[in-house]
């Protein structure tokens, strides 16, 4: 298949072309002008258009004869500081100008949008009581996770009024394996002036920290390797059954705290702190049965998988851990 990727140089688009490329299909990624990590691209064949998503022509221009849209570009918090017109501009509008420019284009058969769990208010007292799912109301805060839910809204508004073909997949917090080894809250340097409890603790050495919630709970997260968010980017590709959906990704399960820190004192050697902190905690997951039952998502990466593939990672053993940058 023809297909297109906007953001193709971020850490998912580039492993998604890898992967996309690999399977045989033709890939074109939409770039800015003079981004230098076009370089990384160039092993892989793939061919680049200059442009940018807030200019129609360049969109215009970058799915001329394309099937599938992969829309990942977009100002997120972790690319900035963005303003919050420049939020608007880039996530609302420019999903806007592809929306418009998909529904004139003949050949395409799906626009598949990068959309994120930071729509849900995942951090409230006492934690999460169940999964997270699709169905969850969706709770924005801040211009980042509004411009998502708009595209999210634009997507599924053009098929439903225009029968576009669009697919919408959340994606849990991103990370690469070799991130995980420095993941700044397992540890007391990064995360002692979080809580009172912990800066209490802090003496000049570093230690792992076992976060506990008032109820004594390990804290516990839902996060995503990228290689499982590019499996399931690959899972939603010309789905019929996925057209005017929403699909939340994540990894296979969540983690705890005490999980983390047992497995990193283990590699590390760096002693564990065990302590009860104040204030909301951290404790959600993911229902992930829907893009399982649908899609056939199965992700691979648990916590455990990621730390051990980044440490070999590290000591140069041969893995599939895609690295960070």
């Amino acid at each position: 298949m023809r297909i297109l990727i906007t953001g193709i140089t971020g850490r998912i688009g580039a492993n998604l072309a890898a992967a996309l490329v690999r399977q045989g299909h033709q890939v074109r990624g939409l770039v800015w002008p003079r981004d230098p990590r076009t370089e990384n691209l160039k092993p892989l064949g793939v061919e680049l258009v200059e442009g940018t998503i807030t200019s129609e022509q360049d969109l215009t221009h970058a799915v001329e004869d394309i099937e599938v849209v992969y829309h990942l570009g977009a100002a997120f918090q972790g690319g900035g500081p963005f303003t919050d017109s420049e939020y608007f501009e880039i996530n609302v509008r420019g999903t806007f100008n592809m929306l418009e420019v998909v529904r004139q284009t003949s050949s395409l058969r799906q626009l598949i949008f990068a959309s994120s769990d930071a729509l849900y208010d995942k951090y409230v007292p006492g934690g999460m009581e169940g999964p997270i799912t699709e169905g969850t109301p969706s709770q924005p805060r801040g211009a980042y996770a509004l411009s998502k839910e708009l595209g999210e809204n634009l997507c599924l508004g053009y098929a439903r009024s225009y029968a576009v073909s669009t697919t919408v997949l959340r994606f849990a917090m991103v990370r690469a394996a070799d991130e995980i080894l420095s993941f700044p809250q397992f540890f007391l340097s990064e995360m002692r002036g979080s809580h009172r409890e912990l800066e209490d603790l802090w003496e000049g050495e570093e230690r792992l920290v076992l976060l506990r919630d008032a109820l004594g709970r390990p804290f516990k997260k839902h996060i995503a390797d990228v290689r499982d968010i590019v499996l399931g980017c690959l899972c939603a590709l010309d789905v019929e059954k996925a057209f005017g959906q929403v699909y939340q990704l994540a990894g296979p399960s969540p983690f705890t705290w005490e999980e983390a820190a047992l497995h990193l004192n283990k590699l590390l050697g760096i002693p564990i702190v065990d302590v009860e902190v104040g204030g909301v905690p951290t404790h959600y997951e993911f229902d992930l049965s829907k893009a399982q039952r649908e899609i056939n998502f199965n992700p691979q990466y648990g916590l455990g998988r990621m730390i051990e593939d980044a440490w070999s990672f590290k000591a140069g053993k041969t893995t599939d851990v895609l690295p960070h940058g």
